[in-house]
């Protein structure tokens, strides 16, 4: 079953402001994804997932 993005990250504990810096991104970029105003590249994808451990199969992102 997919999840979204921002599903991913609360299960995973985090904040917008926590995964962002995880990910070396402004909160405000990381936003971005989860409202699908923009996407992230596919390294910072698999390391999201990484950090949300969840496959990338598993997370879907939100189209705008």
């Amino acid at each position: 079953m997919a999840i979204s993005l921002k599903a991913a990250r609360v299960n995973a504990g985090f904040t917008q402001e926590e995964i962002a810096k995880r990910l070396g991104i402004s909160k405000v970029t990381y936003w971005k994804w989860e409202t699908g105003k923009a996407e992230p590249k596919h390294s910072q994808f698999q390391k999201l997932c990484e950090e949300c451990g969840v496959e990338a199969q598993d997370i879907f992102l939100p189209k705008a």
